[in-house]
């Protein structure tokens, strides 16, 4: 379930609410964009809340990155599985955490994939997303981080979060 807070809508938990959110924030609708066009990655039309047109311009480029980051972290098959299980409905979550959080993101140089794998363990435990952790965590041993390592960040997540998101 994902959820969202912000000041002028309190907390939201459902797709129509936080299409409410991004609409108000950013006055850009994305409804009737196809899977092919979000697949293809080529530029859609979006409908604004004013009703005018508004060309949004997705990044192959920043996808196919993410493609292979995601792949190379999480593993091709789960990656893979992720896509072939994906319907109309959820597909284009899968294209968008793939272009933004591992293309636009896990693809920056500041940081490198070790760190941001410690920094995931960290926020996953404190978001208490177990499924997503699982997944992490054996990312992050792909990534180089040791089991000594990822103790030391849940011991940290203890201390700053809570003893029931660190044990858990």
């Amino acid at each position: 379930m994902l959820a969202v807070t912000n000041a002028k809508f309190g907390p939201t938990s459902d797709f129509t609410s936080i299409a409410r959110v991004a609409e108000e924030w950013a006055g850009v609708e994305v409804r009737g964009l196809t899977s092919r066009q979000l697949s293809q990655r080529r530029v859609g039309l979006g409908r604004r809340t004013d009703g005018n047109q508004q060309e949004i311009v997705m990044s192959k480029e920043v996808f196919d990155r993410g493609l292979a980051i995601r792949k190379q972290v999480l593993g091709a098959e789960f990656v893979e599985k992720s896509f072939a299980s994906a319907d109309d409905f959820n597909r284009p979550m899968q294209e968008l955490t793939t272009e933004y959080c591992w293309g636009a993101v896990w693809g920056r140089e500041g940081l490198s994939h070790k760190t941001r794998s410690m920094l995931n363990l960290a926020m996953i435990s404190c978001l208490n997303r177990p499924h997503e952790l699982k997944t992490h965590v054996k990312g992050a041993l792909k990534n180089g981080v040791t089991r000594d390592e990822i103790r030391e960040v849940f011991m940290q997540v203890a201390i700053y979060a809570g003893l029931p998101a660190g044990v858990d």
